[in-house]
Order: structure tokens, then C-alpha cells, then sequence
């Protein structure tokens, strides 16, 4: 196939787990098929650029700068959210450039398939009805946990009103696209109920196992560890709601316990928490994860606002990590509360949960060779991207 595949950023270097998803997947992709690959260029990050050969054919670069959040700008799109008909997450990646790049490459080439990564450069792809929506997460169901989870009145205020546009914009392009591409039963079933979307195609979220194998003797760094990206606000809300609620009963236990926050970009509330919390550790942006797992005990997931499906928890798994997490956190995964997972959502059961997994060897071995068996066996890269080829078979033709 010759797949045109349109996303607002490139994928290195990898920091997020919808950049992880994509590149895992194009890279299975681009052994067997023509990958043209178009995104935003800032002119900042010349490292994504430069490795979009290791999953594409051609790619092209959309000069486009995004707001970072605490900016002037950001602040000013944010004042903008108050009339704008669009999300604001979704007004910051609208380009007038980016569709004359689709329009062209179009005009140019022949595709069998374009895929429109992420709900965010839907406005800028000039016939939704002839891509395929590659949907990570509902969006405007995280926005309504949003809502749900603010305790401040004007953020709540403002949260609704964005949960509302998102709502209605999700649902109109989701109405409209010729096929979409879900990462679990569960947000399939949510975007046929909330949206009234028909043509939908399930496809789970994979790991690579060998590569997060872990090594004979880790050096030791941790406890717990929770792996995600610190300026994205369900992950901000999961370690407030950790260090306030959680912690302190795991510490009346084990007054040593120490708990990595592996993740970049971490906010000065966070950073202030990490002074002020002993035994919360900030490492920010890390070149590479895996020692940070093998080295911790515990992985936590404590989210309570989210969409989508969670690689960390597939990843835990893969370095052999038994891994606690709210019904939220592991919401889409297939996992089986008690045998390859621990479910809990009250402070309390989430830290008994953990003292249990930290002081019990043989409970810890029992539910990590169950989920790593079951995760090894059905969800590689490769045996997902068969059913992502099989999604993109089914959907239209862009020219």
C-alpha cells in the first residue's frame, strides 16, 4: 500500500505514548508498505526531522509553531477558547499549510489510504470522509473527567465548556470519516454510543517485549515508579492525587518509600511537591526509561482522568513489573484484576495494593509471569499491525 499519514508533530525524540504507538506502528508499516508522512516543523526540534526516515517513504515538513502552556500566546489561545466554536486543543493545529500540503500531495500521488493521526489535524485534512481516523483516546470523554476532578470554579467552568465543544467537534468528525481506527474495544463501543459512529475498526495497543527485557541484576532505584509525560494534565492530576492521598498511608508502613516520577517536562507545582514530599523523585526528560523500570519494584497508574489506552501499563508489564492501577488508568486493556493486574480505586485499597506487591515476592512473581505471558503471546508490534493493515483495507480511497 502507499499510505499518506498526516500528524501534528514528528516522532522524535519519543516522549509521549501516542508518539510511541504511532512510530512502533508506522515502523511495521514502512517494512511492508510506502509510508508519506506530513507534520508540523517548529524549526526548534531538528532530531524529529532527521529520523523520519526510520518509518517513512518521504516525509514533509509544514512549518507551524505551537504555544507552549505558561506562554503568553497559550494564554492568549486560551481567552480565544472563550468564543471560538473549535476546542482550543484542536484550534492550536489548525494550518492553512498543512492542507495545501495534503491538497498537493493528493493532486500529485496516488494513495490508497490517508490516515489522520489523532482528532487534532482533522480540520486541516480537506475530506475527512476519505481518511481514516487513527483515534488514541475519546477526547471529550477526558475533558468531562476534567470537569469532574476540578476543584477550582473557574476551571471547572472552563473545563465544561471546552468538554461541551469538544464533545460536538469529536462528534461531527467522528460522524464523518470514512473509517476509524480505535485503540480498544472499549472506546469503540464509547464512540458508536456517544457519537453514533458506525464504521469503527478495534485495534489493540502492543509492546515490544525484547526491548524492555530486563537484564540480570538492575541496580536498584525505587519502590514505586509512574512513567509519563509531567505537562499533560491527567498525569499532573495522578501524581497530586498520589503524593496527597496514597503516599502517606504507604508511608505510615514504610516511611522509606521512594516513588520515581520518570517523565518530562515536570510543572514547578510538581517540582515544589518533590521539595517539599520526601521520597518523590522528578527525573524530567530521560534518554531512555528502561533503567528507571528495572530498577523500581512497583509500577503505579493512579489516574483519574483519561482516555485511550495506557502503553506504561504494557511496558511495565514487558520489563516485568507488576503494575497497580485505577479502573481508569487500565481502562481498554484486557489485563484480569488479582491475576495480571491490581484494580484499585480509593486511596486506601490503592496503597494496601502496593505495600501488599512490595513486601510479598511470591505474589509479585505470580502476577507478573501471568501478564507477561498473556501480553508476550497476543501483543506484539508486528501481530497488531496486521490488524491495523486490515483496518486501513477496510476504509476509503483518498483519490
Amino acid at each position: 500500500m502507499k499510505i499518506l499519514w498526516v500528524k501534528t508533530d514528528f516522532l522524535h525524540p519519543t516522549t509521549r505514548g501516542g508518539q510511541i504507538r504511532t512510530l512502533e506502528m508506522l515502523k511495521a508499516l514502512h517494512r511492508r508498505h510506502e509510508i508519506h508522512y506530513v507534520a508540523f516543523d517548529d524549526g526548534a526540534n531538528t532530531e524529529g526531522p532527521e529520523r523520519s526516515g526510520e518509518y517513512s517513504s518521504c516525509a514533509y515538513r509544514v512549518p507551524h509553531s505551537v504555544p507552549p502552556r505558561r506562554s503568553p500566546r497559550f494564554a492568549g489561545q486560551l481567552l480565544q477558547g472563550l468564543i471560538s466554536p473549535l476546542p482550543v486543543s484542536v484550534a492550536r493545529y489548525v494550518s492553512s499549510g498543512m492542507k495545501r500540503q495534503i491538497e498537493k500531495l493528493l493532486a500529485q500521488e496516488k494513495f490508497d489510504s490517508l490516515v489522520c493521526d489523532f482528532l487534532f489535524p482533522s480540520p486541516n485534512i480537506p475530506d475527512i470522509r476519505r481518511a481514516v481516523l487513527f483515534q488514541h483516546n475519546v477526547e471529550s470523554m477526558i475533558w468531562k473527567r476534567h470537569v469532574e476532578e476540578a476543584r477550582n470554579a473557574a476551571k471547572k467552568a472552563y473545563f465544561r465548556l471546552q468538554a461541551r465543544r469538544m464533545e460536538d467537534f469529536e462528534r461531527t468528525i467522528c460522524r464523518r470519516a470514512g473509517h476509524i481506527v480505535a485503540v480498544s474495544e472499549v472506546d469503540r463501543a464509547a464512540m458508536q454510543n456517544l457519537f453514533g459512529a458506525e464504521r469503527i475498526s478495534s485495534v489493540s495497543t502492543g509492546v515490544d517485549i525484547e526491548y524492555f527485557a530486563p537484564p540480570d541484576r538492575p541496580e536498584h532505584k525505587a519502590d514505586l515508579i509512574f512513567v509519563g509525560s509531567m505537562d499533560w494534565l491527567p498525569n499532573i492530576d495522578a501524581i497530586q492525587y498520589f503524593a496527597a492521598e496514597i503516599l502517606p498511608l504507604i508511608q505510615k508502613q514504610r516511611p522509606d518509600c521512594r516513588v520515581i516520577v520518570a517523565g518530562r517536562r515536570p510543572t514547578p507545582a510538581l517540582q515544589e511537591l518533590a521539595r517539599r514530599l520526601p521520597g518523590i523523585v522528578l527525573t524530567g526528560t530521560v534518554p531512555d526509561v528502561r533503567p528507571y523500570l528495572w530498577g523500581s519494584t512497583v509500577s503505579i497508574v493512579p489516574l483519574r482522568i483519561g482516555g485511550g489506552t495506557r502503553l506504561k501499563i504494557f511496558e511495565a508489564v514487558a520489563a516485568r513489573l507488576p503494575v497497580v492501577s485505577t479502573t481508569i488508568g487500565a481502562e481498554g486493556l484486557p489485563l484480569a484484576n488479582g491475576r495480571q493486574i491490581a484494580i484499585a480505586d480509593t486511596p486506601s485499597d490503592f496503597a494496601e495494593n502496593c505495600l501488599k506487591l512490595l513486601s510479598d515476592v511470591a505474589l509479585r512473581d505470580r502476577i507478573i509471569e501471568e501478564a507477561w505471558q498473556f501480553v508476550a503471546g497476543q501483543f506484539s508490534w508486528d501481530a497488531v499491525t496486521r490488524d491495523f493493515e486490515a483496518a486501513l483495507a477496510a476504509g476509503p480511497r483518498p483519490n
